[in-house]
């Protein structure tokens, strides 16, 4: 489930805050459900997103 988190806040020079734009949020967890290795399909290209043995994210087209 794709979670937003509006509750930090980014700096804008010196005195001025503003809230962060809210981005769609996954979890790796929920994302690759056990699996090492998810497909993503964008524009027409297919790209694999793969979790390395140290744990790392690689994305490769």
């Amino acid at each position: 489930m794709p979670y937003n988190d509006s509750s930090k806040s980014q700096e804008r020079g010196s005195t001025t805050l503003r809230p962060l734009p809210l981005v769609r949020t996954y979890s790796s967890r929920e994302l690759f459900s056990g699996a090492t290795e998810i497909a993503i399909e964008h524009a027409g290209s297919l790209y694999r997103l793969k979790i390395t043995r140290q744990g790392k994210l690689i994305l490769n087209k």
